[in-house]
């Protein structure tokens, strides 16, 4: 984590609001949407290993970066370690936004699976 100019040590022995700040401004520095949800990812992690102060930390920064910048493989790869920094309305546009193809193509079978069921049977009972 040295790179994103977070030590690992900074990561796990800040404050919450120091680790915060240091990250927002980080992103606000770079842009790099990758290496701030890796840095989510870690302090997801400290939540779950020390400190309950860290759930679900910086949720509107990770709801941007999801939501409204460009979708990445880093995106498709780490999302579903952000299932609770989402509601369900907005799961679902994520969801939409980073898999088009396999939404399309749930899409058009749930649409198919629609008319095959509304048709009626043919050969059964009709002259």
């Amino acid at each position: 984590m040295q790179e994103y100019g977070i030590t690992n040590q900074n990561l796990f022995t800040l404050s919450r609001q120091t680790v915060e700040k240091r990250i927002r401004k980080f992103y606000h520095e770079t842009k790099d949407g990758t290496a701030t949800i890796e840095l989510l990812i870690a302090l997801q992690v400290r939540a779950e290993l020390c400190e309950s102060e860290f759930k679900s930390v910086l949720r509107g920064l990770a709801n941007y970066i999801f939501l409204k910048t460009r979708s990445t493989a880093a995106m498709r790869r780490y999302y579903i370690y952000f299932i609770d920094y989402f509601g369900k309305n907005e799961w679902q546009l994520l969801t939409a936004k980073l898999f088009p193809a396999q939404t399309y193509v749930a899409e058009e079978s749930e649409e198919l699976v629609s008319q095959r069921t509304n048709e009626p049977l043919m050969g059964f009972g009709e002259s």
